[in-house]
């Protein structure tokens, strides 16, 4: 069970990464706002797996887009 756990993070991290990508264009900082939360649920599920690389990509995820809204000023 711990394996699916961490494949269903894995894939929610790796669409929130890209959507971070996305939210690097200028104006588009807003995203953010949407794209962390759905990072945090993959962050919960790699939490619950056996194996640490859904966890690892949900923490660089959220951390590229918390760095991104204070660049912006949370909304650029």
């Amino acid at each position: 069970m711990g394996f699916m756990l961490n494949i269903g993070s894995l894939i929610i991290g790796v669409i929130a990464l890209v959507l971070a990508v996305f939210a690097f264009i200028p104006f588009l900082g807003w995203a953010n706002w949407v794209i962390i939360p759905f990072a945090v649920v993959g962050l919960a599920l790699g939490a619950m797996s056996d194996r640490t690389s859904g966890r690892n990509l949900n923490i660089v995820v959220i951390v590229v887009g918390a760095l991104r809204l204070m660049l912006g000023g949370g909304i650029i």
